[in-house]
């Protein structure tokens, strides 16, 4: 009788033994069906994330401006959004004065913008960094109130440039108010090749000298032969090289290192390229292209 007992038992064992492997059976089953196993998961989970966009990892950055959406409150930013006014030199030939920066979003949609280093960072003797920001404080009874400010220039390569100053309590609101008072300020230039040294009829340069004064910073631009470069300084390069201007020399005097007062006298020099009336016999000569 105790071996017929022991028998059920050791049967019972070897039944609990094979349910496991059964189970293990069943799940590769399902696995091998379509359903991914827990180890897999991880793989597929880091496949499956959004690929990069075109401005990076996460394609971040201003996203792009939808006409539909823009709500204008002009005279010259309804006809604009009506299709009316589809070039941007209308507007700026126009007496009116431009007041929206969406106009310019609308009309230049390839615009590029880039910030000037018209701060310093802290360091010994004044020996700082350049920065993007300038940093000022106001002292007051509840403690000190930090303030930035920035300067933004905005250009297509073509003709068209535009600086703008923001100032705010925080660097993000500075800088969009800066790049949105840029677009405002939009302008136009002539290019043209004013040296004579090159007869390339290519308006890779500005058709004749001008001079640009702000404070004690005088800044002169030269027209240069093709190849030459942008002779100027890190923040007159910039401005030129968003106007569509490939080679000029420049010339510099005063305090300089006042960045914004520089800013300035480059943009009363570019101002003074379109006020200077040019005979049509001589555009040719010049090889100006407006």
């Amino acid at each position: 009788m105790a071996k017929d007992e022991k028998e059920p038992k050791a049967e019972e064992a070897e039944k609990k033994q094979e349910a496991p492997a059964e189970s293990k059976e069943a799940e590769t089953s399902k696995t091998e069906e379509g359903e991914p196993s827990a180890e897999a998961k991880p793989h597929i989970e880091a496949n499956t994330k959004p690929a990069p966009g075109p401005r990076g990892r996460d394609a971040r950055g201003p996203p792009a401006f939808d006409i539909d959406a823009w709500k204008p409150k002009t005279e010259m930013g309804k006809k604009v959004k009506m299709g009316d006014i589809t070039d941007i030199d209308q507007v700026l030939n126009s007496d009116k004065k431009l007041l929206e920066a969406e106009i310019v979003d609308a009309l230049l949609p390839s615009l590029e913008s880039d910030l000037l280093l018209i701060g310093q960072s802290k360091g010994k003797f004044g020996g700082g960094q350049r920065r993007v920001f300038r940093q000022t404080q106001k002292k007051t009874k509840e403690g000190n109130k930090p303030s930035f400010a920035t300067c933004a220039v905005v250009g297509d390569h073509k003709g068209h440039v535009g600086i703008g100053y923001g100032k705010s309590r925080e660097t993000v609101p500075a800088r969009e108010k800066a790049i949105r008072r840029a677009k405002i300020n939009l302008i136009k230039i002539r290019r043209g090749c004013g040296s004579w040294q090159c007869s390339c009829k290519e308006p890779h340069s500005i058709p004749f000298e001008v001079e640009g004064k702000c404070g004690s910073v005088k800044v002169k631009l030269m027209p240069a032969p093709k190849g030459t470069g942008l002779c100027a300084g890190s923040e007159i390069s910039k401005v030129l090289k968003l106007a569509g201007v490939e080679d000029v020399w420049s010339k510099t005097t005063g305090k300089t290192t006042s960045r914004i007062n520089l800013t300035a006298a480059i943009e009363k020099a570019l101002k003074q390229i379109m006020e200077v009336k040019v005979q049509e016999k001589f555009k040719s000569n010049l090889n100006i292209e407006e």
